[in-house]
């Protein structure tokens, strides 16, 4: 619920309403001038938390601080928020063994952020004809990611391209970035695995 939906003091107009006081203790049923009055006698706020409810439920807290707490909250919660990002990783058919090997590891480090890969392979004019010799090359490809990845759409050619998805597989998670010193250091001092 956001902050302008919230009612207070003044602002909650109805008859009766249930009260909860700042410990989390039901204080029982009482008329909102009532409330109001015992919300201001503890130089708090009466804030209305459930008009849905029947009576109300109104809560006898400082707003200010509510406020800010829940904003805290949301601030966290999109910074715990991950993004999944679809990163290319171009082949050719006459790529070298090394540069496999290069884009493969291009490919997991994508996959363990908790990406999702496409692999695509760009035929040029006489290529076009040997679509069988890109088939492989993909197929290779994912077997060498099988480990880190699924196929989440197999390779297809559309046009002079073929392409192919690959999607994090579920057991491994997406390795979270340390949010500051104090995280980098504790991930420092567990062994590795």
């Amino acid at each position: 619920m956001s902050n302008k939906e919230l009612q207070i003091n003044e602002d909650i107009r109805d008859r009766e309403v249930r009260v909860v006081g700042a410990d989390g203790s039901q204080l029982g049923i009482m008329s909102s001038a009532e409330a109001r009055e015992m919300a201001y006698a503890k130089d708090l706020d009466l804030v209305k938390i459930a008009p849905q409810a029947k009576p109300p439920v109104c809560k006898i807290i400082d707003y200010g601080k509510f406020r800010f707490e829940q904003a805290k909250r949301e601030k966290e919660a999109r910074k715990n928020q991950h993004t999944v990002e679809i990163k290319e990783v171009r082949l050719s058919l006459n790529i070298d063994t090394h540069d496999f090997e290069t884009k493969r590891n291009h490919a997991i480090r994508f996959l363990k952020e908790g990406n999702k890969v496409k692999a695509s392979i760009r035929f040029r004019g006489r290529e076009m004809g040997h679509p069988d010799q890109g088939y492989s090359i993909m197929q290779k490809f994912a077997e060498s990611l099988a480990e880190y990845a699924s196929v989440e759409k197999a390779a297809k050619l559309e046009g002079r391209n073929m392409l192919m998805f690959l999607a994090c597989k579920a057991a491994s998670k997406p390795v979270a970035k340390p949010a500051g010193k104090s995280a980098g250091s504790k991930k420092s001092a567990t062994p590795a695995e």
